[in-house]
């Protein structure tokens, strides 16, 4: 399973899925750039999370929120007292881990038990496991770290000037919910939904792009009546079960996992994390939680604002209690990575226009055509000036309702790979006999079978094959 992981970071950054941040300067911890496949299956997630979950509701309205709010925010939101993890330092180089739960010899995290062996390697006949004697001797105790990135606004460099990088996008649909609700003038129940970047200073992120400082989530504010939470709750779940399915995710591979009392944060009556089957372990993809009117009633407390909703009908005012499922963009472009991706044993050699493969296995990433980043690949079969100049008319007419590729490097059977390995659908072949008769050679990505199409006929017939 650590090989998968080896193989898709080596492919993300090879085929331009996903680079290293700040790379030539030796980079920055766990900073990544979507390259110029990645942004487009990025952007794919998330035009189709809004379309589903905005554009094809009533129920729901968007916002684009800043990163950066009055710090008043976050004292009311509890996050400046209390949004924090627990951290021991090493005393000798000063390396900060995470540590949950009670410290024992038996729930150290492995890179502490890493670090122990590598820079305080225990002395001859002590086995590594007694590494949790090395903790009390050499590391401080638990204490608690806030995550919260700080900056400053303006010239000087104060506690009054101090501002934070927003630690979750759902503040500000809390702190903006009257002015939508003046605006829109919407009926319980209602949504507010953002994409939009976050920043947590998180002690070990790792593992790729599964845990960053900067990343970026997809989140609804579900505004309901009290009485009516558990029944949207299960609509919320069912939602996500389904958005998983068409993203492509096996459901072997998830876990629906109620967090119990005293585990979940102290105003929620109900939490369901949805748990992934990484390469590294089961760990949290998305999460659901029914948060109560805890943020509506302290935002009003400290605001001084009236964020009441009033029944029309019965004139009754009151804080509307919230659902808010939360999609994690950066971590579906991780899954949906991990489960598109395949190797396979081609039995019969593939048979191209005038070329035999000789290499019988093939790396292909079986994304659904609506989540691949490029949809149609043109290939003329040589670089003859008549069969370019056909393939790069259709190029341009494909384009302006596909996102298309035009490449004319290498042979035909190393293109067809290289577009099979960034998970592009239908690859089209211009030939000779395309001058011959206006017909060029389709190719399916996941049967490799080719057909004659007329080009006249392509959009068409492409428009088809992606939508079935």
């Amino acid at each position: 399973m650590e090989d998968l992981m080896q193989k898709i970071v080596s492919l993300a950054k090879r085929r331009g899925f996903i680079f290293p941040g700040s790379e030539i300067y030796g980079g920055l911890a766990n900073s990544f750039d979507y390259g110029p496949l990645g942004v487009e299956l990025k952007n794919n997630i998330k035009q189709e999370w809004w379309k589903r979950f905005v554009h094809q509701r009533t129920d729901v309205v968007g916002i684009d929120a800043a990163l950066l709010m009055n710090p008043k925010v976050w004292s009311a939101s509890g996050h400046i007292k209390n949004f924090s993890d627990p951290l021991v330092e090493c005393k000798k180089c000063h390396t900060r881990f995470r540590v949950e739960g009670e410290i024992s010899s038996k729930s150290l995290p492995k890179e502490i038990y890493d670090h122990i062996e590598t820079s305080h390697p225990p002395k001859e006949g002590i086995p590594t496991v007694l590494g949790f004697e090395s903790l009390k001797q050499d590391f401080t105790e638990k204490k608690a770290f806030n995550l919260m990135l700080k900056t400053y606004l303006g010239p000087a460099e104060g506690d009054a000037n101090v501002v934070y990088f927003r630690p979750e996008t759902a503040q500000a649909m809390f702190v903006d919910f009257k002015n939508v609700l003046d605006t829109s003038h919407r009926k319980l129940p209602f949504g507010i939904a953002q994409i939009g970047k976050a920043f947590r200073n998180e002690i070990t992120p790792g593992n790729f792009i599964f845990r960053m400082r900067e990343f970026e989530q997809m989140e609804i504010e579900y505004f309901i009546e009290e009485k009516d939470w558990e029944k949207y709750f299960d609509h919320w779940l069912e939602q996500m079960k389904q958005w998983l399915k068409d993203l492509g995710v096996s459901d072997t591979k998830l876990h629906y996992v109620d967090i119990p009392d005293g585990e979940r944060a102290h105003y929620s009556k109900r939490t369901v994390d949805i748990e992934y089957d990484y390469p590294f372990g089961q760990k949290e993809l998305y999460g659901l939680a029914y948060r109560g009117d805890f943020d509506l009633k302290n935002h009003m407390e400290a605001s001084g604002q009236d964020l009441r909703y009033q029944n029309l009908e019965t004139k009754e005012k009151f804080l509307p209690h919230v659902i808010e499922p939360t999609w994690g963009v950066d971590r579906s472009v991780l899954v949906a990575l991990l489960e598109a991706y395949a190797e396979e044993t081609v039995e019969q050699k593939e048979r191209t226009t005038g070329e035999e493969i000789e290499d019988t296995t093939r790396v292909v990433m079986k994304f659904p055509a609506w989540l691949a980043p490029v949809k149609v690949a043109v290939l003329p079969l040589s670089k003859k000036e008549n069969l370019m100049e056909i393939a790069k008319k259709i190029h341009a007419e494909l384009s302006r309702q596909f996102v298309v590729e035009y490449d004319e490097t290498q042979s035909i059977g190393k293109r067809y790979r290289r577009q099979d390995e960034i998970g592009t659908p239908i690859a089209l072949t211009v030939d000779f006999q395309t001058v011959q008769d206006n017909t060029v050679t389709l190719r399916d990505r996941d049967t490799m079978k080719q057909t004659r199409i007329a080009i006249d006929k392509l959009a068409d017939v492409i428009q088809e094959k992606l939508h079935d």
